[in-house]
This record gives structure tokens, sequence and C-alpha cells, in this order.
């Protein structure tokens, strides 16, 4: 395993790496860091180099204002995969990361050998997916928006679920203790920012020559997993998965059932 602080502009970027073999690089969520994935890297670096980092303002990567963070995700992922000389990486993106690796692939498309679009659209319009309309979207918003707020008042995460509070208490307070290591002011002002982002058409995905993995829950209440199969669509070498009995954080929530799916579409 090895660690350390990449020095960028404006943040010193922490990472680690796991393995060896052909190169994964996770992104985390909002509520996450690079500790978020421990089940994957666990299951992946026997075969691959695994890459976990956190954004910059996410502990313990430099203190950063969140409104202006996520404009500097691709390229700190672009310098973090030339600081540690990967080639082809695979990319795994989780909600907020997908701003990340989106962005990242259609910048450098020689540059990555597969996405995998987990519980997030990036900054594609979801509203904008063949088969799932505008209306649609916003309906799904506020019947979300309800939901969300009914299980926030009951102390529970909404990137968790109540099915994942209930069926899995210990594995929902570790998901909240790594959430809880930054806080909710910094989160609330990168949400923010992410969400005004969120406004580019899906056919951008035509551009990517890669295979696209988009992976959902089905009972995710954070991103429209109905937006899935059209976004899949999109993609020339596009495939669409969505998990039952799974929330926004399938990955966290049904690792096993998730890793088996990511390792199936990276062979």
């Amino acid at each position: 395993m090895k660690s350390g602080y990449l020095k960028l502009p404006g943040c010193n970027l922490y990472y680690e790496v796991y393995g060896s073999g052909p190169a994964i690089v996770f992104a985390h969520g909002l509520g996450g860091n690079h500790l978020s994935w421990w089940q994957q890297v666990a299951h992946f670096s026997g075969r691959h180099t695994c890459v976990t980092f956190a954004h910059r303002g996410f502990s313990p990567s430099s203190a950063v204002p969140g409104a202006s963070a996520p404009d500097s995700y691709a390229d700190d992922l672009a310098a973090l995969i030339g600081e540690l000389a990967l080639q082809e990486v695979r990319l795994v993106a989780q909600s907020m990361g997908g701003w990340t690796c989106l962005e990242y692939a259609l910048r450098h498309p020689d540059r990555v050998n597969a996405l995998v679009l987990a519980c997030t659209s990036g900054a594609l319009d979801p509203g904008g997916a063949p088969g799932f309309s505008k209306a649609e979207f916003d309906a799904w918003m506020k019947r979300a928006g309800a939901q969300n707020a009914a299980m926030e008042a009951r102390g529970i995460l909404s990137a968790g679920g109540e099915r994942f509070a209930r069926e899995q208490p210990a594995l929902a307070l570790l998901y909240r203790q790594i959430n809880q290591l930054n806080s909710e002011e910094f989160r609330t002002a990168v949400r923010g920012r992410i969400r005004a982002t969120r406004n580019q058409p899906p056919s951008l995905l035509a551009k990517l020559t890669c295979p696209v993995l988009v992976l959902n829950g089905d009972e995710d209440s954070v991103f429209p997993s109905p937006a899935g199969p059209g976004l899949a669509k999109c993609a020339a070498r596009g495939r669409h998965v969505s998990v039952p009995k799974a929330g926004h954080s399938v990955y966290f929530e049904r690792a096993a059932e998730f890793n088996r799916i990511v390792e199936e579409f990276l062979a």
C-alpha cells in the first residue's frame, strides 16, 4: 500500500494505492472520501492497481470552499493519474464522483479503458435521457424530495436509505461516520454547485469509445434510476444494470453484488 499527498494549486490531494495490475481509480460521492471504497479495494486489489483519493475539500485533503471545489475535480484527477503514471485507467464513479470521471473521460477518451457511472449522470441532465422526460424528472425529484425529508427527520441518511438503515445498522453507522468527516455546510455548498452544472445533454456519452456501465439501485431516492436505461443507450458501448433492494449507495450497501457486476463489466 502506498499513500501520500499530491501538491496541486490551492490543494494537497490525499490518495492511496493498493495492489498491482490494470488500474482502477475510484471517485467517491458527496457523503464519502477515500475510505468509502474499502469493500472494493479488498475485492479488486488482488488483480488490479486500486487508487482511491479524497476530492479537494474532503478530509484528509486540504479544506477549500465548497462552492468552488467541483470546478477543479477533473483537473485534479488528471494530475493524480499523471503523477502515478497510470495507463488506460478504469474509472469507477459514485454519485458526485460522476462529475469528476465523466469530465475526465470526455477530455481524454483515449486514456480511459472503461467508465462506471454508479447512481450518477455527472453533469449530464437526467431529464434529457431517452425515455425519461423533463416532466418525469421533475415529478420524480418532487417525490424523492418529500421522501428524503421524511427520512432525514427520522435520522436516516437519504444517501443510504431506509432499507439500509433497517437491515444493516452497523454498516449504516459506518457510512454515517465517514459522512460526518466533512461538515454539512461544506457538503451543502458542493451539492449546490454540482446540481447547478447538471445541464449537459446525455448525447455527450456518444463521444466515448470505451464501454460505459450505468449502474443504479432501484430504490435510489437521490438519483433517478428511471433515467439509467436511456443514459446507457446514449453511449456507443453502454450497458445498464439495476440492483434490486438497493438505494443510492449500492457500492456500500450491496458491495458483493456491486463488485460482481463491475468485475464482469471490466472483464
